[in-house]
């Protein structure tokens, strides 16, 4: 399976992408896991809805076509860790 994780935003501090790439071990050795940090567009001068936009045009761009997108969102469907294992394992 090839897992591809796109995020938007700034560098993370050290200790995120320590835990980030702890994590990322976790997975199946099976899996080809990699990831796609894109810039943020400008924050200054542009309506919310319209930077929402065109960074999600720039995540799709960055995914190949035909794939399974899993957004992971604050306002979404909380997941213990257990439970987004399971829903991943049912999407093989």
């Amino acid at each position: 399976m090839k897992l591809t994780v796109v995020s938007i935003g700034h560098r993370l501090p050290d200790w995120a992408n320590e835990a980030c790439e702890d994590y990322l071990k976790r997975f199946p050795p099976d899996w080809k896991v990699e990831v796609k940090a894109l810039k943020a567009e400008p924050r200054e001068g542009s309506p919310v809805a319209a930077i929402m936009q065109a960074e999600a045009a720039r995540m799709e761009t960055a995914l190949e076509r035909g794939v399974r997108r899993v957004i992971l969102d604050e306002r979404g469907t909380r997941l213990t860790s257990v439970q987004l294992a399971e829903r991943t394992e049912a999407w093989l």
